[in-house]
């Protein structure tokens, strides 16, 4: 049987007080459209038509190839929402879900679930519902039995609908065969005057037609309408990512301060502490233990490695790496197996060796550091003139001296050394000492003829 699904996401959503589509903004690591494209996924769809209208343009640049886009205009309700998008089917499907662009809570398999229930009870439509404690503000289920006899919006229900607590979630499934022309038939009585799409089942009842429904946990029906409710379904998702992984053998001192966005790789007997943040396209392989305070956006952690109290954007970590504390690798930043990057250092567009360690105070720019090679605390590479950023190469098993100044572009050879306190602008021969520092000078009595000096202005 072939399936269609049409996703509605054409609202602007002014509670959310940005300017931004709706559907656009992130929760967990992706948009609240690719959630809901996400939950659809599982079906298979033939066709998936997606409904755009508040700024249509950005919304379709973020829709992943091989998803129509069809756009509302005017924006005259939802249910005018789903029949313009069954325009952007190519042909009659015989299953269609609906979907809203704005519930990221909703799972893949309560969507396979619904349309497995659909099919069951041969139904004209299926609608996913939730019990609530609180139904303020969503459509009420007037069951007639097993079967659904219609769906109140508040707005318009009676004080007894209104204690009714079995809300709709505003998802779908339809006989593709009568959908259309059931849409077709809503009408505008009613508050808002807009075509409703829950309207539909009153239509589908008055044709003898019988509408199914589905409860699903309460957690699954909430919809994003404000910045609260955004992070309210955030903290769901991310939960939820968590006990996954906690499932698969990853290991969290306090989950709850553990915030790890869906598409991250987090492979079994890694150790997270509290505060760590992984984002992006980010992956940490088996045995590496990250945290706490540490900050990780499109990242490679190699096995084993630790990372305590750092930032790490577009970096790569190999195996058996120590980073931190207070850390920052940039992008670009590579460090090889073994490698350590210690206190107070920033990395930048540079390749630390196998074995290598930069351990204090330093900055690294724009430089190619070889195998186990110590580069002492407070050293700078000076990759920036004004103009143009240039390379330092520093070979294997170098040695450089604390507090020193490597002035790009320059190289230092294998198996050398620069002395503490020297400016460096000179290449450095294999296994040389380059030193640049003046001759150091001793003034005996210069605290004491310092002092009377101060003592004769004081007078």
């Amino acid at each position: 049987m072939s399936v269609g699904v049409v996703v509605l996401a054409a609202g602007e959503g002014t509670r959310m007080r940005t300017g931004k589509s709706k559907v656009l903004h992130a929760a967990a690591g992706m948009t609240l459209l690719e959630w809901a494209l996400s939950a659809s996924a599982s079906l298979d769809p033939d066709e998936v038509s997606v409904v755009v209208g508040y700024q249509a343009d950005e919304v379709v640049a973020n829709l992943p190839e091989g998803t129509t886009a069809v756009v509302q205009e005017p924006q005259n309700g939802t249910g005018h929402a789903a029949l313009v998008g069954l325009t952007g089917f190519t042909r009659t499907h015989d299953t269609v879900v609906v979907l809203p662009g704005d519930m990221p809570l909703v799972r893949s398999e309560t969507i396979d679930a619904l349309v497995a229930h659909h099919r069951e009870v041969d139904a004209a439509a299926t609608v996913l519902s939730v019990e609530c404690d609180d139904p303020s503000g969503y459509g009420r289920v007037v069951r007639a039995g097993e079967s659904i006899a219609a769906i109140v919006e508040e707005r318009d229900a009676t004080p007894d609908q209104r204690s009714i607590t079995e809300v709709n979630t505003s998802v779908y499934v339809f006989d593709g065969r009568l959908m259309a022309d059931a849409l077709g038939r809503i009408g505008t009585d009613n508050d808002q005057g807009e075509q409703y799409l829950s309207d539909v089942v009153e239509v589908l009842v008055e044709d003898g037609r019988l509408v199914g429904v589905l409860v699903a946990d309460e957690e699954e029906g909430l919809g994003v309408n404000s910045q609260g409710q955004l992070a309210q379904a955030a903290a769901v998702l991310r939960s939820r990512i968590n006990a996954e992984l906690l499932d698969a053998g990853v290991w969290m001192l306090d989950p709850s301060r553990v915030y790890i966005d869906a598409g991250v790789s987090v492979a079994p007997e890694v150790e997270i502490y509290p505060d760590t943040y992984l984002t992006g396209d980010t992956t940490i392989a088996a045995g590496a233990s990250i945290g706490p305070n540490v900050q990780i956006h499109d990242s490679q952690i190699g096995e084993r490695s630790t990372v305590v109290n750092a930032v790490l954007r577009d970096a790569i970590v190999g195996a058996d790496a120590n980073v931190g504390p207070f850390a920052y690798l940039r992008p670009g930043a590579v460090l090889d197996d073994d490698a350590k990057v210690g206190t107070y250092v920033e990395i930048k567009n540079s390749q630390v060796g196998r074995g290598s360690k930069v351990p204090h105070l330093s900055y690294v720019g724009d430089a190619t550091i070889g195998e186990d090679t110590n580069i002492g605390a407070g050293t700078i590479t000076v990759n920036y003139d004004g103009y143009k950023k240039s390379h330092t190469t520093i070979g294997d098993r170098v040695r450089i001296g604390s507090d020193s100044m490597l002035v790009a572009p320059v190289r230092i050879g294998d198996d050398a050394f620069t002395g503490a306190g020297s400016v460096i602008t000179n290449d450095v021969p294999e296994g040389s000492l380059g030193v640049e520092r003046s001759v150091q000078k001793n003034i005996a009595g210069y605290a004491e003829n310092r002092r009377q000096r101060a003592e004769g202005e004081a007078d």
